[in-house]
């Protein structure tokens, strides 16, 4: 049986699942089975991605039945506001080929616009009283947004969804949300967003770190394993992104080792406090518009 963790309203996940950002469409259908080959049992997308379809023909595919796994994706800042979320579940689910999200989050704050992100919210409030969803939560949300959220809103987020590496804790993310019940769930878990192609130069790739390499070293493990077994110990959720079956099977092989108290201390005293991806509190207005289209 793999680790899996108890959110704010009672219901389990899977500490570990398979991200797909950036994953492309035709590549995705095939990561998803490998992972749900590998062992994996929680899958997170999104609409901003584009690869829903791909990810439910995946685990149609698979074999693995449907209330095995737990399904997540984010609404996108477009389809904020209260009709406009509800509607963007019937487009998550047409595309899934579900009748059920187990895990439905905001993607951003998109503080430009809040007052549309609390009245998404309120739909997805509306979404679990239903039954449509099992738990709600928010991604890239600081401490701030966080404090103006529960403020205007009934129910607790389950999940903070947050950039999260050893380059990058976030320790005052993390701490709001264990002080208010919410589980922290790591993107970028093993410093993707520190080396990926594209996001600009003069980046420390973590994956190349001495200290996490003598880490793996002494463990007979990877930099990404380490980095994974990091985040299960310290009680956080993980979503490691790949299309390779290799790989996926290797991240989802960190169940036979554990780190000790010394070696979690040295990983997290690699934190720079630099945030390698988007701010946000930055108003991507362009982005932001990026039409969801319907199932």
């Amino acid at each position: 049986m793999k680790p899996e963790l108890t959110l704010n309203n009672g219901i389990t996940m899977p500490a570990l699942g398979l991200g797909v950002f950036q994953s492309p469409q035709e590549q995705t259908t095939a990561a998803v089975e490998a992972a749900l080959a590998a062992g994996y049992r929680h899958i997170d997308t999104a609409a901003a991605y584009g690869n829903e379809r791909e990810v439910g023909e995946g685990i149609r595919s698979s074999g693995v039945d449907r209330g095995d796994v737990f399904i997540e994706t984010k609404v996108w800042v477009s389809d904020y506001g209260y009709d406009e979320t509800l509607h963007a579940w019937e487009k998550a689910v047409g595309k899934l080929g579900v009748d059920y999200l187990d895990l439905l989050i905001l993607h951003q704050p998109a503080p430009d616009r809040f007052e549309k992100t609390i009245a998404g919210y309120k739909a997805l409030e509306t979404l679990l009283a239903d039954g449509r969803v099992r738990a709600i939560g928010v991604s890239n949300f600081m401490p701030h947004h966080l404090e103006q959220l529960l403020a205007a809103t009934h129910i607790v987020p389950a999940v903070n969804q947050i950039e999260l590496h050893p380059y990058f804790t976030q320790r005052d993310v993390q701490a709001a949300d264990t002080e208010n019940g919410i589980l922290t769930q790591a993107w970028s878990p093993i410093g993707g967003i520190t080396f990926y192609p594209g996001w600009g130069e003069d980046r420390r790739n973590v994956m190349e770190d001495p200290a996490i390499a003598a880490i793996g070293h002494a463990h007979g493990k990877s930099p990404a394993q380490v980095m994974l077994r990091w985040h299960l110990q310290q009680g956080r959720s993980a979503i490691p992104k790949s299309t390779n079956p290799a790989r996926i099977a290797e991240n989802f092989a960190v169940f036979d080792f554990e780190l000790s108290a010394e070696e979690l201390a040295s990983i997290d005293a690699l934190d720079a406090g630099v945030r390698n991806g988007p701010d946000p509190d930055e108003a991507r207005i362009e982005r932001f518009a990026m039409v969801i289209p319907e199932a």
